[in-house]
């Protein structure tokens, strides 16, 4: 009984200093950062020295471009946005990361278009007035929903104090777009609006290239 209890006592002891040695003195950033998907914050708990959680949020980013399909140049207003909650790797301990979790992008553009001779628009080599038609609008989607990020990093939250920090990544995209016309001329005729629809597929081809949308930050970061 006495050799049992004794053995009991030493297994705890040994828990005891093993939890001790293991212990890591945890510690939590704030950030202000501004990226590709708009200015924000995040916060980042590091509880042990080689793994972390954050939470992010970035807004009010716009982009306006132009880009060309078929004698149609389209002006399209990216508004962009994201919130995203991932995991962080520290393998060597330090500054440096790797990271992989979820993000909910809203990368989305207000799309207007006008021929290119300012007469004809042509969709699926069919041509249509632009009397008759008026401009042609819509939205163009890049990513949104929930979708997987990865990327790599540098942050000094095992330090307390003032830093700056950089993360670099990749979010899937999940293009899409939908075109009309302004005088709703298709509604009339089966065949513009089918013509209609192969162009909203010929866009989205063209957007759909490049598989994920590039994800960079750079931020300042206080660790407590």
């Amino acid at each position: 009984m006495n050799k049992t209890l004794g053995l009991a006592v030493s297994a705890v002891t040994l828990l005891m200093l093993a939890s001790h040695s293991f212990a890591y003195d945890k510690k939590v950033s704030v950030s202000a950062i501004a990226g590709t998907t708009g200015f924000g914050a995040d916060a980042s708990w590091r509880f042990h020295k080689n793994l972390a959680v954050t939470a992010r949020y970035t807004d009010g980013l716009d982009l306006d471009t132009d880009f060309d399909e078929d004698g149609v140049t389209y002006n399209a207003d990216f508004e962009m946005k994201a919130s995203s909650v991932k995991m962080d790797y520290f393998p060597f301990g330090g500054r440096f990361f790797l990271s992989a979790g979820i993000m909910m992008p809203d990368i989305e553009a207000n799309v207007v278009g006008t021929p290119d001779n300012g007469s004809t628009y042509e969709f699926n080599n069919q041509e249509y007035p632009a009397a008759a038609i008026g401009s042609v609008v819509g939205t163009a989607t890049v990513s949104d929903g929930t979708q997987p990020y990865v990327g790599l990093g540098w942050r000094s939250s095992h330090q307390s104090g003032l830093s700056f920090f950089s993360e670099f990544g990749v979010v899937a995209t999940n293009v899409d777009v939908s075109l009309s016309t302004t005088n709703g001329f298709e509604n009339s005729f089966p065949q513009l609006q089918q013509d209609i629809r192969a162009e909203e597929q010929s866009l989205k081809d063209d957007i759909d290239k490049l598989p994920v949308f590039p994800v960079a930050v750079l931020g300042v970061s206080y660790t407590f």
